[in-house]
Parts: C-alpha cells; sequence; structure tokens
C-alpha cells in the first residue's frame, strides 16, 4: 500500500475534539481524530484550509454536527489495499441513524468467514466519521474497537439518535 502524497491539511474544532483532515488531488483522504490509534503524528503537507476538498469537508463536518442526518459528498481518497478499500465502501452506504455488524459488513463484502479481517480494516479507517465505521457493532450491539475511542464511539451514535 503507498503513503498518500497529501496537498494540504487543516485542523477543525469538534464537539468530540480536534480533527485534522488531509487531503490529495483526488479528494480527502483523512480525518483523524487526536490520539487516535493507527494515525500518524505528522502529515507532510502544508497548511491550507481553502483547499477545495478541506473546504468541503469542513463545512460538510459543520453540517453534520447541526444536523446528523447530514450527507457527506466530499470526494474520497482512502488509501488502502483493495480488501480494506471495499470495506470501507461499504460502510458509506450505512445511514445515519442505522448499525450494522462485523458479520454483515463481512457478508457485505463477499467474504462471510472474514469477520476479523473486517474488524481489522476498519479500525485502519483513515476517514472517521464520513467513513461511518462508528456505525458497525458487535454481533450483540455492544459497542466494540473505535480507534479514536469508545466513548467517541458512543458520542457519535447518540448524535445520531442511535442511542439514548
Amino acid at each position: 500500500m503507498k503513503t498518500p502524497r497529501f496537498e494540504a491539511q487543516s485542523r477543525i474544532a469538534t464537539p468530540l475534539g480536534p480533527l485534522t483532515l488531509a487531503a490529495t488531488a483526488h479528494g480527502l483522504a483523512l480525518a483523524w481524530f487526536d490520539g487516535q490509534a493507527h494515525r500518524s503524528d505528522e502529515v507532510d503537507a502544508p497548511l491550507a484550509p481553502e483547499h477545495p476538498h478541506l473546504a468541503l469537508a469542513a463545512r460538510e463536518f459543520a453540517a453534520y454536527w447541526r444536523d446528523a442526518r447530514s450527507a457527506f459528498h466530499v470526494p474520497l481518497d482512502a488509501q488502502g489495499t483493495a480488501f480494506q478499500r471495499a470495506v470501507w465502501a461499504l460502510l458509506c452506504t450505512i445511514a445515519p441513524g442505522a448499525l450494522s455488524t462485523y458479520g454483515e459488513v463481512a457478508r457485505g463484502v463477499g467474504r462471510p468467514a472474514a469477520v476479523r479481517a473486517v474488524g481489522a480494516a476498519i479500525g485502519r479507517n483513515p476517514i472517521g466519521i464520513v467513513v461511518p465505521c462508528h456505525r458497525v457493532v458487535g454481533h450483540d450491539g455492544s459497542l466494540t474497537g473505535y480507534a479514536a475511542g469508545i466513548a467517541r464511539k458512543e458520542a457519535l451514535l447518540r448524535h445520531e439518535g442511535v442511542l439514548r
């Protein structure tokens, strides 16, 4: 897997802490919370919040925090293996207010026995919230693993009306 060639980065404030956003020429490639697992603390790109993909992402994040049903339309450029990209694409079909399980995602990508591999791919999702890995729960509905922390996963699901 190649390392993305970021053109620009920005930082935005969210109710759950700052997010680092980074974009390539093709789209948003990164949305990471501070302290998130599986992330690099360095993005080799200039701060340029006016970059078209970053500016659009910032506007769409602001809309999401006002109304969790708002959709993201920013082009994405998630870097990963073919399997990871298939998992991340499937995650994008899970609507706000809905949940899926790791097993359902595995079946959805045509690999029903690959539940652990699906979990690993979900954990490596580079574009948090936009690629909604927080909407995947354990088979019993439990809030399992989230690279940005279970407290953030719970807060996102509350914001989306899944949890009370």
